[in-house]
């Protein structure tokens, strides 16, 4: 059978599992949900799952990591989805993006919207699964999700937006835990935003060309070489937020020795930072799945060992 769409999309990994294994008819909606390109996913999970392990003194709760993963993969593709609805004029006019399903005509604006429809009551079963504080608190996000696509219009700073949308799970985790919220989340969530901001601003890098043609606004255009400077500020407060909430949770000294080794982490991408090449943005990006995975093993160290 003939591939719908192209393949594959500009920006995913090669040989992705999309392309090499998922049935023809269904590249081009996994490929709106960004299936093929799954960091998006495991950085909005992170925060989730340090929340989660931030938050509980047993593995009692381990199930919530699963529930979270699946919402995870849902809400993801759904925010996709939705973000490429309200761009697909502008993707179609820069490079990276115009090979993506909807401008480039391998899925159609109603089909979008229905597919849109349908992962977003998977995620409302998931949320609905949890406690009701946590309900609610997943329903207040919705508007920082809807807004989120227009805030490149509009703002050079649309990177803070994504950071208060994307990392909403570092206080949901918490929530769902123990049915409300405490210092500690919020500076865990405090200091996800500012990671979120951190390795945007190296995602926008690639597109600054493109962006500054169509009228698209980023930090990226904004800090332009003074990005270098930037990158020690936004990690340094990340990292600080961090440390508040390992210290406001009472983690113990792995913790310490984990969070040394994530901010390692940080340093090298900044240190190995040019925001002329593209292809290390893209790769410096990726690597904050990393970055979270071992966070996320400190908190776990410093909670259980």
């Amino acid at each position: 059978m003939t591939d719908p769409a192209p393949s594959p999309v500009a920006d995913a990994p090669p040989e992705n599992w999309v392309d090499t294994s998922a049935p023809a008819f269904a590249r081009p909606f996994l490929r709106l949900a960004r299936a093929d390109r799954p960091i998006g996913t495991w950085l909005l999970l992170l925060p989730c799952w340090w929340s989660v392990a931030l938050a509980t003194e047993d593995w009692r709760n381990a199930w919530l990591l699963a529930l979270f993963a699946l919402g995870a993969i849902v809400m993801r593709g759904a925010g996709c989805t939705y973000n490429d609805i309200v761009d697909r004029d502008i993707d179609a006019a820069v490079a990276r993006t115009r090979s993506r399903p909807l401008p480039s005509g391998a899925v159609s604006l109603p089909a979008a919207w229905a597919f849109l429809v349908a992962q977003s009551l998977v995620g409302l079963a998931v949320l609905l699964s949890l406690n009701a504080y946590a309900i609610w608190l997943g329903f207040a996000s919705l508007l920082l999700v809807a807004i989120y696509p227009f805030m490149k219009r509009i703002t050079d700073w649309p990177q803070i937006v994504l950071g208060l949308a994307f990392n909403w799970g570092a206080l949901m985790g918490w929530a769902a835990v123990t049915g409300g919220l405490s210092l500690a989340p919020v500076a865990l969530y405090l200091g996800a935003v500012f990671w979120t901001i951190g390795y945007d601003t190296i995602y926008a890098h690639q597109d600054r060309e493109d962006d500054a043609i169509v009228g698209v606004r980023s930090s990226a255009l904004k800090l332009g070489p003074a990005t270098y400077k930037w990158m020690w500020v936004f990690y340094g407060a990340a990292l600080a937020g961090f440390a508040a909430a390992g210290a406001l949770a009472g983690l113990g000294i792995f913790f310490w020795i984990g969070l040394g080794l994530a901010a390692a982490h940080l340093v090298r991408q900044i240190r190995r930072l040019d925001i002329d090449d593209p292809s290390l943005c893209l790769q410096l990006f990726r690597s904050n799945r990393d970055f979270g995975l071992i966070l996320f093993a400190a908190i776990v160290a410093g909670q259980f060992v």
